[in-house]
């Protein structure tokens, strides 16, 4: 079902031109799914708004986009690319995106082992580059005016792990089985 949504977002001009993204037929975004689901080198979760969760108890109703990071850099395998994508111009600048960044960037710290982050945007994604810049402290490294992108790291250190922690002070990991058991309709 969450296949179904993604192909609605993705059917969005301005969505696929700020993600950089190709039309796929629904088939097509099955199987990529299915290679979120299996390759080793993708992290994929979706994000989902607690606020339609709470009203409704549906997950696919509640996705609202999701945080990609790719391990891709053979020379340095603690290096991740990460994406985000909140494709509703109506649950924009409602602070998901950057309360999403700073838990999964905790997570793939903590869990993944990551020390250093990369991020691709497109010169026009204006919110996008000063979210990374201006709330998290990328810096660009690289510009190329041929694919009207901008490339940005972060690197591990202790000032940025202070940060992560300061803005998820009720970060927990617990298993999806758990919160399934768990869970209260």
């Amino acid at each position: 079902y969450s296949s179904t949504r993604y192909h609605t977002w993705m059917e969005n001009e301005e969505t696929r031109e700020l993600t950089a993204s190709l039309p796929l037929t629904i088939d097509e975004e099955y199987e990529m799914q299915q290679t979120w689901l299996n390759d080793k080198d993708k992290c994929t979760f979706i994000v989902l708004s607690k606020e339609i969760f709470d009203q409704t108890h549906d997950e696919i109703e509640s996705m609202i986009g999701d945080v990609n990071l790719f391990l891709n850099d053979l020379d340095d395998i603690h290096c991740g690319e990460i994406e985000i994508m909140i494709p509703q111009a109506t649950e924009r600048n409602k602070g998901y995106g950057i309360e999403t960044l700073y838990t999964f960037i905790r997570y793939a710290i903590e869990t993944l082992n990551i020390t250093r982050f990369v991020v691709k945007i497109g010169l026009q994604n204006l919110p996008s580059i000063n979210l990374f810049t201006k709330k998290l402290q990328f810096l660009e490294i690289e510009k190329s005016e041929v694919f009207q992108e901008t490339t940005m790291e972060r690197r591990v250190d202790n000032d940025f792990i202070e940060l992560l922690h300061s803005k998820t002070p009720s970060y927990e990991i617990d298993s999806y089985e758990n919160l399934i058991i768990n869970k209260t309709i």
